[in-house]
Formats: C-alpha cells, structure tokens, sequence
C-alpha cells in the first residue's frame, strides 16, 4: 500500500468526523465539506497551517513524536487510530521493518497443542484467527457456532469473505451493519501492522472488487482494536446468542489470537449453547479447515 496514500486519507477522513462544535471552536461561516477546516486543526495542533498541509498530504517521514501526539489529540483519536497513526509514521520513516514481524521461512499448520488447547474447553465455543480474519482452529462448539462460515473444506473460512459475500451473514450477524463496519476497522488495522503482507492485499482487492459495501466502508479508514466485549449472533439451529468473548494474543505465534465466548450464568444463551453442543455431537462434523490448509 502506498504510505503517502494511506496518510493523506486517514487525515483526511479522521478531521471530516470533527465538527467544530466537537472541537470546542466556534462554526464560522458555511463549510463546503463535513469537520474541521485544516486551519482550525492546525491551530488546535499548535502548528503552522502549511506545516499541517504537508502532513496532510501524506508527509510523516522524520515527523517528531510530539507532533504525533498533538495530531491525535487535535484529532481526538481514540487508541486504535493513535496506534494507527504511529505505524503510518513508522513506516514513512522505513522504522516499521524492526517492528514488523519475521516472516516464516513457509507457511506451518496449527499447532497441534493449541488445538488441544481448543479441544478441552468443552463448554463455550472457542476459535483461533489471525490478522486477516481466518478461522483457522476451533473447538467443537466454535465449529458448530460458525458452521455456516465452513463452504469450502480446502481452505479455511475468512470473516471477511463470510460477512460480505455469503448471504447467511445476514442471519447470522442480527446487526449486520455493526458487524459490517468492525470486520472492515479490523482489516485496516492489519493493514497498518503489516502494509506488506500480500495476502491481505489480495483479499482487499478481492472483496473491493466484489461487494460495494465493503469498499465504501474500506475508504472510510476506520480501525479499531478489540479484545473483551459482547456480540450478538443468530444461529439457524438454536436462535440468538449473546456471548460475551475475551481475545487473547498468542505469545507462541505471533499474529495469532484466541478468542472464546462466554454465556452469562443462567441465561437463555447459556440454555442455547447446551443445545449447540448436543446438535453438535450429533450433526455431520465439520472438516477443520487448519487440517486442510496452513495458516
């Protein structure tokens, strides 16, 4: 991905979601676009208007980190967009390769510890991804919780791929838009974590190419980071489930994370998720996608 690109549109879509009211400033005169005008973030920044225009065209190479810091706070960036805004900065300044993770040498399955590990939870469905939003590993109830997301046995699902080009996501996803626009924030955080990781960049492509949806959202430059929170599905066996999750980072494998969902004690998902495992030990068994293809 072009790096000037990316920070020119980043900027740019992060100080149109600023009204100036937002800001503390006072609405002078009319606005031919939404936000803030570049002066304004200028002098909330504490920085010459030509000197935010040159960021704002793209130029972070050799910026301080005390004029990042008061970037996002003119910006009001939350966390996930100030990480972003850091890595742009990095990798303008070419500091990103230090940063970025060691390749494998060729792509390795699972391991077959960590499947154990999904395997012996037993009562709460458990999944392990990665950056680009593959399944690649899960347990029994993770497996019959996303069934609908298994079509092709020789590859593993992508939640990108499932959310915007298979129809069940609709059912699946009772919010869909919500679901919509946080698949796509978390594809651009990979995107600033690794800007060269091609396979990324194909489904990017992919999925721009063939769902509207996606590339309005893509163009938006939301990013976001989760590790703890509620979601809220529709399963075509058992109805809805509202399953608090917690996603944890893999020390062993970086890049990796498991995430596992949890029912509150009591509730009428907790009552669902045992007839999700009793459908499950009795419907045809899903193929493990990490079996077929490596991660």
């Amino acid at each position: 991905m072009d790096n000037r690109v990316e920070v020119r549109e980043f900027l740019t879509t992060r100080r149109a979601k600023i009204s100036p009211d937002q800001a503390g400033l006072p609405a002078i005169g009319p606005r031919r676009v939404p936000g803030l005008r570049r002066s304004e973030v200028a002098s909330l920044a504490g920085m010459s208007v030509e000197y935010y225009a040159k960021l704002e065209r793209g130029t972070l190479a050799g910026v301080s980190s005390g004029v990042l810091e008061a970037l996002a706070r003119a910006l009001q960036l939350d966390d996930a967009e100030r990480a972003h805004l850091l890595r742009l900065a990095h990798e303008a300044d070419g500091s990103n390769a230090v940063l970025r993770r060691p390749r494998r040498p060729k792509p390795v399955p699972v391991r077959a510890s960590l499947q154990w590990t999904l395997d012996a939870i037993t009562t709460s469905p458990a999944i392990i991804g990665n950056d680009r939003l593959d399944l690649l590993a899960a347990n029994q109830l993770g497996r019959a919780m996303y069934c609908d997301a298994y079509t092709d046995p020789a590859k593993p699902p992508n939640f990108a791929r499932f959310t915007f080009l298979d129809s069940a996501a609709h059912r699946f996803y009772p919010d869909w838009e919500l679901a919509a626009d946080m698949t796509v924030a978390n594809l651009r955080t990979a995107a600033g974590k690794d800007p060269h990781d091609k396979a990324l960049h194909d489904l990017v492509g992919e999925l721009s190419t063939r769902n509207d949806d996606f590339r309005r959202r893509w163009g938006a430059h939301n990013v976001r980071t989760h590790g703890a929170g509620v979601k809220h599905f529709h399963h075509h066996t058992v109805g809805d489930l509202t399953l608090a999750y917690e996603s944890m980072d893999l020390r062993a494998d970086p890049g990796l994370t498991m995430t596992i969902y949890a029912a509150e004690p009591g509730s009428a998902t907790e009552d669902a998720l045992k007839l999700l495992a009793s459908w499950a030990a009795t419907a045809p068994e899903q193929t493990p996608a990490q079996e077929q293809q490596p991660s």
